[in-house]
């Protein structure tokens, strides 16, 4: 016999294993995708030099995190200032939500096939391991999106961790070519 007011938490619990399972189990296949695949450096999406586009679409894709990252903020009332959201703000944070994911596809594809994952540098690895992670942290999200009682708290994490690993795949790869491939110290 439970307890009252456990018997939802369990299943909640379960939800979020699952999801989480889930999400770990995108990133370990692309990783190992992309550790199996064979680079092919001739390839690209973008032209002859695939990285001043790459970095723009990155550029455009951090913007847009910035932007999702206000509107849930604004719709969850936790901007100061700011009255609710008013009623197309949901729908736009979708609609943005879609095209910040579209704009990834192709530089995931071009990731993928020209480089696959590599970890020849400290640089190099971490922006592999965290273009894996991005996949299975989106798959997360939209999964807690369309999950009912779950924790308050699941949902915003999972949006605030998109965000700061789409700033991270940002620092190193746009960040790092628009400073003379190199990155900034701090």
């Amino acid at each position: 016999m439970t307890a009252p007011g456990m018997g939802g938490r369990r299943p909640a619990a379960w939800r979020l294993t699952g999801i989480g399972l889930l999400a770990i189990g995108v990133a370990v296949a692309l990783y190992v995708a992309g550790r199996l695949l064979q680079p092919d450096y001739a390839f690209s999406m973008f032209g002859s030099d695939p990285v001043p586009a790459k970095s723009l679409l990155a550029s455009i894709v951090l913007a847009l995190a910035g932007v999702q990252v206000l509107l849930a903020l604004w719709m969850y009332r936790k901007l100061p200032l700011a009255p609710g959201a008013p009623r197309p703000v949901p729908i736009v944070h979708r609609v943005i939500g879609f095209a910040l994911f579209a704009l990834t596809v192709p530089v995931a594809v071009h990731c993928l096939i020209a480089y696959g994952v590599q970890l020849t540098s400290l640089r190099v690895a971490i922006h592999s391991v965290t273009g894996c992670f991005f996949y299975g942290a989106f798959a997360a999200k939209v999964l807690l999106v369309h999950s009912r009682r779950l924790p308050g708290w699941a949902l915003p994490l999972a949006g605030g961790t998109l965000a700061i690993v789409i700033g991270a795949l940002w620092y190193t790869s746009a960040l790092w070519y628009y400073d003379g491939y190199q990155l900034p110290a701090f």
